[in-house]
């Protein structure tokens, strides 16, 4: 616990995973992710039959059965199930046992952890968690009475059903909670995790999202509120096109994807390999539509204001930083190298989403270099948050920013959005961020760990 005249604790990101329709576990979906490779596919068979959108990512090659037992993987819903695994990979990561390789997502305990149970937290965000179990159990009670509603649905059919679960497989006794905050729920889960750490509750929070929003019902609900992008099942892949002229749309995802994060001192007192700093956090509403963004992103811009005080940055200092550009100099960073944008390919959205940008950090916004890799992977709403971190962390360690695809026609040529390729540049510090229906606003600054910053 942070005191004895200290101040707040830093926090590191030490494990990472995933179960997505990019792959199985964190390196597939980064590789995904530098390469442009799209996970969107064709959805068959007669449940999407009549739907007007039958395209999504799918998780694919899941095997439940390397993670849970025969019986937990019958009571259970995917959902959870993936973010079991996701789970269990990132504490296989952050302790060095899983790391680097394809089937780190099935790394299961029995895990040696070196944090007090106590203080050792789970957040699952999600927008709806096992929905499924709860549309199954309905159509069961339609159909054959009450009797027919599984028992299980009373203690896995809630959002909160993964975090009882992992705390459970882990011995972990420190809170185990749900947030929501639809898309901006793995950006909200991260921030609290941040904060439980900085100011002393927590020396470790595991931070899982996870969602499932594939269903008929779901996909119907979308479409019906002309969400989704539409007429690409002959070409899925290019479906998703944040900031093009030809957007109409965003494409739901499966998945889930987990961060293990740890205060500085308790990684370095166990000599832990650090990913990443999480440095900064803000979150706002924009009281103002349902579903519509406030159209000149102010709520937006109140969570990344937020966000680079949170991390001791000048908006002003940031936006010169980014003018000077990314390779200006050494020491700490400063402003903001690079953005992974929540650009989901909506109209309304990605403009709001810039002009949030031009509000913050002025004409220099146009020059920090945007990745909106939401063109690749889809759209994973209340994971969202935490895929994309770990893609900022990935792109902090690597120093390459991935692609956006399908951007053929930019609506915003002013602006530096990557496009085509990945593109090398040595960042330093990237934001995040993630933004939802009924205004959410998350927004999330990560720091490379160097020894020039204190981490490492």
């Amino acid at each position: 616990m942070s005191g004895g005249g200290r101040g707040p604790e830093r926090v590191a990101i030490t494990g990472m995973g995933a179960v997505t329709a990019s792959g199985i576990g964190a390196p597939a979906l980064w590789d995904a992710v530098v390469a442009g490779r799209s996970a969107i596919t064709a959805l068959d068979g007669t449940a999407f039959a009549e739907l007007p959108v039958r395209i999504g990512g799918r998780v694919r090659d899941f095997d439940a059965s390397r993670v849970l037992t025969p019986a937990q993987a019958r009571r259970l819903s995917p959902v959870v199930h993936w973010a079991i695994a996701a789970a269990d990979e990132a504490l296989g990561d952050a302790l060095g046992t899983a790391r680097g390789g394809a089937t780190a997502a099935v790394a299961g305990p029995p895990f040696a952890l070196p944090w007090s149970p106590r203080r050792t937290a789970v957040i699952v965000a999600t927008g709806s968690g096992p929905v499924d179990a709860m549309q199954a159990a309905t159509r069961a009670l339609d159909a054959r009475g009450p009797r027919a509603v599984p028992l299980a649905l009373a203690m896995h059919g809630a959002p909160d059903a993964a975090a009882a679960l992992i705390s459970q497989r882990h011995g972990l006794h420190g809170p185990a909670q749900a947030v929501s905050a639809t898309c901006a729920s793995g950006g909200v889960g991260l921030g609290e995790g941040l904060r439980r750490i900085r100011h002393g509750y927590a020396d470790a929070v595991l931070v899982v999202g996870a969602e499932d929003c594939l269903g008929p019902v779901n996909l119907a609900a979308n479409a019906n509120l002309r969400a989704l992008a539409t007429g690409y099942e002959a070409h899925p892949e290019a479906a998703c096109r944040p900031f093009d002229r030809g957007r109409g749309g965003f494409v739901m995802s499966q998945g889930a994807a987990a961060i293990l994060l740890e205060s500085a001192s308790a990684a370095r007192a166990r000599g832990a390999v650090v990913l990443a700093e999480l440095a900064g956090f803000g979150a706002s509403s924009d009281a103002h539509h349902a579903t519509a963004p406030e159209p000149g992103g102010r709520g937006a811009a109140e969570a990344v204001a937020e966000a680079l005080a949170d991390a001791g940055i000048d908006a002003a200092a940031a936006g010169a930083d980014a003018a000077a550009g990314a390779a200006a100099g050494a020491g700490a960073a400063v402003g903001i190298d690079a953005i992974n944008a929540h650009g989901t390919g909506t109209p309304a959205g990605d403009a709001a989403e810039l002009a949030a940008f031009a509000r913050v950090f002025g004409d220099a916004a146009r020059r920090i270099p945007i990745s909106a890799t939401k063109s690749v992977t889809g759209h994973l709403l209340g994971a969202s948050g935490v895929a994309e971190a770990i893609i900022a962390v990935q792109s902090l360690r690597t120093g390459m920013l991935p692609p956006t695809r399908n951007l053929d026609d930019p609506e915003f040529p002013e602006w530096d959005i990557v496009a085509g390729a990945a593109r090398r540049s040595p960042i330093r510090t990237a934001l995040s961020t993630s933004f939802g229906f009924g205004g959410h606003n998350a927004a999330l600054v990560l720091r490379r760990a160097d020894p020039a910053n204190g981490l490492s």
